[in-house]
């Protein structure tokens, strides 16, 4: 192998035409390069490049496949990627498509707040007019019904009329809470203690009283028509006994009985205890019950007027003609005496305290209400 390196260096180291050496160099070469085959084999080196190799190959393949495992891994993530992008595009047009939706709604709430607000002004303006339209009809009333109690009082003297104007007064505003309304109230309070103070006098019901005694004039009986009362029995009783039922002696003793029952009933004996007795000529009964209705119709006009001297003066007159010309005895003149007594004896005129302190409260507060 020497000699075939050494025919190999020298032709390079010469200058011969490159033809001639190379036939020079054909012949002994070929058995030397199957030498050098054959031993190459024998070399373990050889295996060691091999099995480099072939690590090398399994490792490429390996490689490789782990690439192709990679590679379609990441096209399924790209693709659940691309998936998930285009959900994530979806459900972001979706939002959008919302939150436009959510604003146009904004949007429309905002002026249906607006509205709202406009209209909550107004009727708050609305409350405040009404307000003051309320407390001014309650005033009004207020005023009202005190005017009423004072002319109850200063016309017809009606006590518990004007007492009862007066609450109605103080709870129509009872349940306001204008600082305005608290003085009125202490006013209309102080007239109230005033009045129900006074001593009460039922005007009403000694009016019913007169009414009562006109109407009893008609039936009273005169004194004049008096009868003396029948003490003896009906002889009824005598004509339905028979004669076996009663006897002999019975039957004399109940006939005289009655005939001096019907004597007695024809003779009549009246005492009059006046100096004048009362006597009135046919007719004059008449006049006489028609000038008692007109004394009482007196009485009753001066007790609406509080007139108490002529009220006791016709009350008298009255009572005057009742015990001289009708009869005592008689149960309907008894209770007209004893009514025509207790209505003389009546105080009917009383001072009746004005109401102008709660009047020109009420005057004060309109004033200061039409300044606003």
């Amino acid at each position: 192998m020497n000699d075939t390196v050494d025919q190999h260096s020298t032709p390079a180291q010469d200058s011969s035409p490159p033809i001639a050496e190379a036939v020079a160099s054909v012949a002994p070469i070929v058995p030397e390069r199957r030498k050098s085959s054959y031993a190459a084999w024998k070399s373990p080196w050889l295996y060691v490049a091999l099995v480099a190799l072939g690590l090398a190959a399994w490792q490429w393949y390996e490689t490789r496949t782990r690439l192709a495992d990679t590679q379609q891994e990441l096209a399924r993530r790209l693709s659940e990627n691309d998936t998930v992008a285009l959900e994530s595009r979806a459900l972001s047009k979706q939002a959008q498509e919302q939150f436009a939706l959510l604003q146009g709604k904004l949007g429309a709430l905002e002026g249906k707040l607006a509205d709202s607000q406009s209209q909550q002004a107004a009727l708050e303006e609305l409350y405040q007019e009404v307000a003051r339209s309320r407390d001014d009809w309650a005033l009004a009333e207020v005023e009202q019904s005190v005017t009423l109690a004072a002319q109850q009082l200063q016309l017809a003297g009606n006590l518990q009329g004007a007492v009862l104007a007066l609450q109605t007064a103080e709870a129509r505003i009872a349940g306001s809470s204008r600082p305005q309304f608290i003085s009125l109230r202490k006013v209309l309070a102080r007239d109230l203690e005033r009045l129900r103070a006074l001593p009460q006098v039922d005007l009403p019901e000694m009016s019913l009283r007169l009414e009562s005694l006109i109407a009893a004039v008609d039936t009273m009986p005169l004194a004049v028509d008096g009868r003396p009362q029948n003490s003896f029995k009906p002889k009824d009783a005598f004509v339905e006994a028979s004669w076996e039922s009663l006897g002999t002696q019975a039957f004399w003793r109940q006939l005289a009985m009655e005939l001096w029952g019907e004597f007695r009933s024809l003779v009549r004996i009246q005492r009059f205890d006046r100096d004048e007795p009362a006597l009135l000529a046919p007719g004059q009964d008449f006049f006489l019950r028609e000038n008692l209705k007109l004394r009482l119709l007196n009485a009753r006009l001066a007790l609406l007027a509080h007139e108490q001297s002529v009220f006791r003066n016709e009350l008298k007159q009255t009572q005057l003609w009742v015990d001289r010309y009708f009869d005592a005895s008689d149960k309907s003149v008894q209770i007209a005496r004893e009514s025509l007594k207790q209505l003389s004896s009546t105080e009917i005129s009383i001072a009746m305290p004005n109401l102008n302190e709660s009047l020109s409260a009420i005057k004060n507060l309109k004033r200061g209400e039409e300044r606003k």
